[in-house]
């Protein structure tokens, strides 16, 4: 695999690696990850995932309060409810695994410790281009950190 140049765009790979399928299942082209985008297989489409609940890989954090479809800049804001009292949590698009529409849940590949730890969320600075290149950048770190046999 070829190394990524740290002086270019985080994310920014060749769509021709491995036929344009990623060499990591579940990633992006080259197995990037791309914290701002909904993954195809996820299943999300243009649905509305407002008042989904979120299942992480070991156990719920709550609800969809708010969902962005914005291209290259796409989000779920969820209301973790009782387990983080009055507190609510922003996870980047690509940290989706899957939508079970029919349940109405969305699954993240990442475990509620990862989630509880990632920076907080404000409603005032969400859209801060500091704020989600240090959101973005800490579940990209988060990768490393995955349970054996969880898909990327």
């Amino acid at each position: 695999m070829d190394r990524l140049d740290p002086h270019t765009a985080h994310g920014t790979t060749d769509p021709m690696v491995d036929d344009g399928q990623g060499a990591i299942a579940g990633g992006a082209p080259g197995g990037a990850f791309n914290p701002w985008s909904y993954r195809d297989e996820a299943g999300v489409a243009d649905a509305d995932l407002v008042g989904y609940k979120v299942e992480a890989t070991d156990g719920g954090i709550g609800k969809i309060d708010e969902a962005s479809h914005e291209v290259g800049g796409s989000y779920l804001v969820v209301d973790t409810g009782p387990w983080i009292f009055g507190k609510k949590v922003m996870l980047p698009a690509g940290t989706i695994n899957q939508v079970d529409h029919d349940d109405r849940k969305v699954h993240v590949d990442r475990t509620r410790d990862q989630i509880k730890a990632a920076p907080e969320y404000d409603e005032t600075s969400h859209s801060d281009p500091a704020y989600r290149d240090k959101l973005g950048g800490y579940y990209d770190d988060t990768y490393g950190n995955l349970p054996p046999g969880t898909a990327r």
